[in-house]
């Protein structure tokens, strides 16, 4: 159960940061820029909607690992997916992107999670 807490809080943070970091280092300076897709107003609100909905889903994960009832097999789908999705991004990223151990570890504790 201590796990699953983890894995809960881990998702939390690492979605408060998501929308934190990439607001300031990513999206905000990505609409700064003059192009095509960026003047529009639709593409604007969309891309900055669909990254902070991105975060909000990493919560919407966190609430399912401790809901009370949640069958162990989602908690285990939910924890293998952010484990995949953290060892893709190390791969992928080389190692580079910041987010990797938190998506991994998050993942992991969750799977840990399901075996105590």
């Amino acid at each position: 159960m201590i796990s699953l807490w983890a894995a809960a809080v881990l998702m939390t943070l690492t979605a408060i940061v998501h929308s934190m970091l990439g607001e300031k280092r990513l999206i905000g300076p990505l609409l700064k820029l003059d192009s095509e897709v960026t003047n529009r107003p639709l593409a604007r609100k969309v891309l900055r909607f669909a990254w902070h909905f991105t975060s909000i889903l990493m919560v919407l994960s966190a609430l399912l690992v401790i809901w009370p009832g949640t069958p162990v097999e989602l908690v285990q789908v939910t924890g293998a997916t952010w484990l995949a999705v953290g060892i893709f991004d190390a791969i992928y990223s080389q190692g580079k992107h910041v987010g990797w151990p938190f998506l991994a570890l998050a993942g992991l504790l969750a799977l840990v999670g399901t075996i105590a």
